[in-house]
């Protein structure tokens, strides 16, 4: 009986092409689809002029009707109409990326949303016309490479340089409005919710991942046999006399992965399963949403007393807040676990010689104020040599060994994978040019790439699924793909204050 041949290169290369066209055709039918919505609204405004009392009724009435038929929500339809005034108004430069598909309606709506200082102080009469133009350049020769989510970041560091002092005062005014509610449940359960500046919340999270990494990591001491097991497999040499926290995250593993089994090892019978509700994207708005599962649920860590990663992370959030220390439920020896966040400040920032925003790296914009508290704290503190377009350069403050690490971290900011947001030190550091092939170690042959997406470029992979990636002279990395094709990853740069 004869196998069906599998497609061949070509035949597979022509799948893509004929994916990426249709998706920009998508793009542009989306733009004339806004441009519909921005000639609606034109005829709103005709109607309020002539019944000014009505605007609401009216307003109601127009995204009621276009909600039930289209058969999207009405918050959806709001945002669509708040998207194509905006563009219509204020944003030619993306209407024209939009309308030639060279941007989503998912970028759409994060560099309009990103833009909102820079609109207010421009109808505040704070920053001239010109600022929404220059805007839109800077942000569409990012946004035109980069996933939304990794073009979100940017747009609000360039709003940031435009319309400072606007940001200062936004997120002094919001910081007022920070606060923990609760409201109850079904079966025994609450929903608790805490409002806080977002640096913090970053903090937070990272802390209690590295809690739930660790406490799965702890169960070692009890399970001496599988101890001895683990160790003796190459696959997980990585994990021998390894700090808790340097423990890749299960979830940012393939399923294939053989780190995979040494986790189950370490739990002495732990498994992985799909958790439904957990870090699903919305591809609508590339956030994450728990209504839905799908192949982009993350492989979820079930422990040896049979609690899954959630589940350690909302005990670890509750014995924090009560007992201020890890207890017995979590293990001992987890108080030195710590936050991990970067921010990037100007040394005059630091020093009290001006008020410019700093960042919280792979965020955005973050308040000097906070930015100094943090400093005051921190044991030590990275100097960035930045050139002329925010390129970081070189970092000046550890051995030669260390400081390449920190330079990575301060470079890359995240997986160095094309539109992989991984942040940084989550990340494996890579030869580029395989160590084993002569590859040397050195910046110019070093990133910071996932578990998942390092994986990709082992050499134990077949060539028809394997990738590779070189480093070029400014920093971008150049990965191949299995179908020969190419594709770039450039080094984020720090956007320059102007």
């Amino acid at each position: 009986m004869s196998e069906t041949p599998l497609p061949t290169i070509a035949d597979r290369g022509a799948l893509l092409d004929a994916w990426v066209a249709k998706r920009a055709e998508i793009a542009r039918l989306e733009g004339e689809a806004s441009d519909l919505l921005a000639a609606r609204a034109e005829v709103f405004d005709a109607d309020v002029r002539a019944n000014p009392p009505h605007r609401d009724m009216i307003r109601r009435s127009m995204i009621a009707e276009y909600s039930a038929a289209g058969r999207i929500s009405k918050t959806a339809a709001e945002l669509g109409f708040h998207d194509a005034e905006a563009l219509h108004e204020f944003f030619p430069a993306l209407r024209d990326a939009l309308r030639q598909g060279t941007i989503t309606v998912q970028h759409l709506r994060v560099l309009i949303a990103a833009a909102e200082p820079v609109r207010e102080a421009v109808l505040n009469g704070r920053l001239d016309a010109e600022a929404l133009a220059l805007y839109e350049a800077a942000v569409l020769a990012v946004a035109e490479q980069e996933t939304p989510s990794r073009a979100r970041p940017h747009a609000k560091q360039v709003a940031a340089a435009l319309a400072g002092e606007s940001i200062r005062e936004r997120h002094a005014r919001a910081a007022s409005e920070r606060g923990v509610t609760m409201r109850p449940l079904e079966d025994g359960l609450a929903l608790l919710t805490a409002v806080l500046p977002e640096v913090y919340a970053v903090a937070i999270m990272d802390r209690l991942n590295r809690l739930a990494t660790a406490v799965a990591a702890a169960s070692r001491t009890r399970h001496e046999n599988d101890l001895d097991l683990l160790f003796s497999d190459p696959a997980a040499d990585r994990f021998e006399g390894a700090d808790p926290e340097d423990f890749p995250f299960p979830e940012d593993l393939f399923p294939d992965d053989p780190r995979l089994l040494a986790y189950d090892r370490i739990s002495a019978g732990g498994t992985y399963a799909l958790d439904p509700d957990h870090d699903l994207h919305d591809p609508e708005t590339d956030t994450c949403e728990a209504s839905k599962a799908g192949p982009d649920a993350r492989r979820e860590f079930v422990a040896a007393d049979g609690r899954t990663r959630r589940e350690i992370e909302a005990d670890a959030f509750i014995d924090l807040l009560l007992a201020s220390a890890p207890s017995e439920a979590l293990g001992t020896g987890l108080d030195r676990i710590t936050a991990t966040v970067q921010v990037t400040i100007a040394a005059t920032t630091l020093a009290g010689e001006d008020d410019r925003l700093a960042e919280l790296d792979g965020h955005g914009p973050l308040h000097p104020d906070i930015a100094r508290d943090l400093a005051g704290h921190a044991l030590g503190w990275n100097r960035l040599f930045l050139d002329h377009t925010g390129m970081v350069t070189k970092v000046d403050r550890y051995t030669p060994t260390e400081g390449m690490k920190r330079f990575l971290r301060a470079r890359d900011q995240r997986c160095r994978f094309p539109g992989c947001h991984t942040a940084a030190h989550r990340c494996e550091i890579d030869h580029n040019h395989d160590y084993a092939l002569g590859g040397l170690t050195e910046l110019t042959n070093l990133s910071d790439f996932c578990p998942g997406h390092h994986a990709l470029k082992h050499p134990d992979l077949d060539n028809g699924h394997r990738w590779t990636a070189h480093q070029l002279p400014d920093g971008t990395v150049r990965w191949t793909s299995p179908l020969g094709r190419i594709y770039d990853d450039c080094a984020p740069r720090r956007v320059m204050f102007v």
